[in-house]
């Protein structure tokens, strides 16, 4: 019954603060995945070209 104690002293997040919070994690993830794709592009770009050496 412990878990229940610590439970009701947990501060949950408020529906704004839940929404805010979801639309940063969103956005990380969205500006890491385009960073990752243009990086993997010129990866492959260079290691195309030097294999045509």
């Amino acid at each position: 019954m412990k878990v229940f104690q610590e439970l009701k002293n947990v501060t949950w997040p408020t529906g704004k603060q839940l929404g805010r919070d979801t639309a940063v994690v969103i956005t990380a993830i969205i500006i890491f995945s385009i960073f990752l794709g243009v990086v993997d592009e010129i990866v492959t770009i260079l290691f195309n070209w030097y294999l045509s050496l």
